[in-house]
Parts: C-alpha cells; sequence; structure tokens
C-alpha cells in the first residue's frame, strides 16, 4: 500500500481499537495499491494529519488484504472516505478530492 506520510495504516486487526474506540473523529481513507486516485490523495492526507492533527484522526486502510472492515461498511468504489465519531461513521465520501474540498466537507463533522 502506498501509505501517506503521518498517516496511520490500520488493519480488520486494530479497527476497532483505533477507529472505533477513538476519542478524536477519525477520517478514515479506504485504499488500494492499484488505484490510481488514491496515490494523488496520499500529499493531500499527509497535509490533513499534520494540519488537523489535534482534532482529527487520519488513516487509511488497504482494501485488498482487510475485507472484513472493507466489507462491513459496504465500500465499492476507492478511496472511499468515512468519518467515525464516536464509533459510529457519519460521514462517507467517494473518489479523490482536492484539500480545500475535503476541509469543507469535514468542516461540519471536526
Amino acid at each position: 500500500m502506498i501509505k501517506a506520510a503521518g498517516v496511520a495504516e490500520v488493519t480488520d486487526a486494530d479497527f476497532e481499537t483505533e477507529v472505533i474506540g477513538s476519542e478524536l473523529p477519525v477520517l478514515v481513507e479506504f485504499t488500494a495499491d492499484w488505484c490510481p486516485p488514491c496515490r494523488q490523495m496520499g500529499p493531500v492526507l499527509t497535509a490533513l494529519a499534520s494540519e488537523e492533527g489535534e482534532r482529527l484522526k487520519v488513516v487509511q486502510l488497504d482494501v485488498d488484504t482487510n475485507p472484513l472492515t472493507t466489507n462491513a461498511y459496504k465500500v465499492l468504489s476507492m478511496p472511499t472516505f468515512m468519518v467515525f465519531r464516536d464509533g459510529e461513521p457519519v460521514r462517507s465520501m467517494v473518489g479523490a478530492r482536492a484539500k480545500r474540498r475535503l476541509l469543507e466537507e469535514l468542516a461540519d463533522v471536526l
């Protein structure tokens, strides 16, 4: 998986702890190595993690190696972004987007 700098990778094994149990809202990128738009999102996620790290946790989940979580949330397209707050998915967005647009879409959940 192409990992964005400063962005943790989560798996089926630790999703419950890292995402569901997080005190901060969590932005999860469901991603894959074979997905060009996912690679484009790397710098955006890195910037988001460094700028919003106090109030938002940013993580990536590789759909190919973590089918349980991917299927549990019915993720069909890459990249899919889901925001979890208090253990519940509160927002879902599909497709690459500019950082400005992503921040706009996250404004009401942060």
